[in-house]
């Protein structure tokens, strides 16, 4: 049995100073890092989650409601949708990315990034990652029938136990964690290691622990 830390969308358009940015967004960039640091020997495996959007539909908007649409944020390529800076990705093992073509809140919804393809910092100018080939039209150049979902990496590296972390806990935090419980795992999402867009955030956690997540 393995264990696993999901580091859920700690980028940049979701941190101060970004298109969407959740407070203490940034102040928890870092917390997760020394987090990390301290108690990386406690798991398996760490990965990160990223929204990664193409053209996302409707979840783009410019009159948006803040529930079902939003303003334009982690455009695939851009700095947007880097992971911050303070957060260390020194032992992220796989990045997943999720929402290229249509709403993605769960990681579970994510596909395996290219090995190759940078995931902080300075990105070299040119096509972005997943830019289609001659003849191929743009969602296949991202899903194909190599990609690799969530719970496909997960599985093949036997994790049975889960703990999430990251941003944004009504939203990303939450709708991973119900779905790793759905997909079978044991999962547990560290509150103090997560913010949230809500002011009140007892519902989430609420939703989350009915639906089977210990909530510490």
């Amino acid at each position: 049995m393995s264990r696993a830390l999901i580091i859920v969308d700690v980028q940049n358009d979701f941190c101060e100073g970004g298109a969407l940015p959740v407070t203490g967004g940034a102040d928890l960039a870092g917390e997760i890092s020394e987090y990390v640091d301290a108690h990386h020997g406690q798991f398996d495996h760490i990965v990160a989650t990223q929204d990664w959007h193409v053209d996302p539909g409707a979840h783009f908007s410019d009159d948006p409601d803040h529930v079902d649409s939003w303003p334009r944020h982690c455009v695939a390529g851009t700095r947007g949708a880097e992971l911050h800076p303070d957060l260390d990705p020194e032992y992220i093992q796989a990045y997943f990315r999720k929402g290229q073509f249509a709403a993605a809140y769960s990681g579970f919804e994510g596909l395996l990034a290219p090995e190759d393809d940078v995931p902080t910092g300075a990105r070299t100018p040119g096509a972005l990652p997943g830019t289609p080939a001659p003849g191929e039209d743009a969602e296949s150049a991202f899903v194909g029938e190599d990609a690799i979902g969530l719970d496909d990496w997960l599985q093949s590296h036997d994790v049975e136990d889960i703990v999430v972390v990251g941003i944004a806990t009504d939203y990303c935090v939450k709708a991973t964690a119900l779905d790793a419980v759905q997909a079978g795992y044991s999962v547990t999402v560290l509150r103090g290691l997560t913010v949230g867009i809500a002011e009140d955030l007892d519902d989430a956690v609420a939703e989350m622990e009915l639906g089977g997540v210990d909530v510490l």
